[in-house]
């Protein structure tokens, strides 16, 4: 796909209204219909979740490498997971803009040669860090669980 190909200047297009189109008055900051379109309860975050899709889509329709399919993959997920809390999503919409970051993917995967390769080296350390987590977090609810009920006859 070259970078004056239609669907990437569409794209690109597509991604600067859902990240970045308008600016608050008076300051640097920039949104777009993603942040705004996230704050209809229960469905805003996944039409715009719907979008986010299509660009991924495109891309593997396009042939792009596993890695940088896999990057993309974790700022949807990442996105969608953090733009679903109320409040604190639509400013993380604002800060992460991961439409726009996902468009730099395509152009440094498509113009630049880069992100070439497998998932595995994305995905190995991801599964690692999770694994680590989960195990934290089950033994912190074991301590939290020994801690409250410590001491009770049940």
């Amino acid at each position: 796909m070259a970078a004056t190909h239609t669907s990437f200047k569409r794209l690109d297009f597509w991604a600067k209204l859902m990240d970045s189109q308008f600016r608050v008055p008076g300051t640097g900051i920039r949104f777009g219909l993603d942040a705004v379109i996230g704050l209809i309860p229960g469905g805003g975050d996944f039409v715009t979740f719907l979008f986010s899709a299509y660009l991924l889509n495109t891309m593997a329709k396009n042939g792009a490498s596993g890695f940088v399919l896999a990057r993309m993959v974790f700022n949807i997920v990442l996105d969608a997971i953090v733009g679903s809390i109320p409040f604190i999503g639509d400013l993380f919409d604002v800060a992460f803009k991961a439409n726009q970051r996902n468009m730099r993917l395509m152009h440094e995967h498509y113009v630049e040669g880069r992100h070439q390769g497998s998932a595995l080296k994305l995905i190995v350390p991801l599964l690692l860090f999770l694994g680590l987590f989960i195990g934290v977090m089950i033994w912190l609810s074991y301590r939290l669980f020994v801690w409250l009920f410590h001491g009770m006859n049940w």
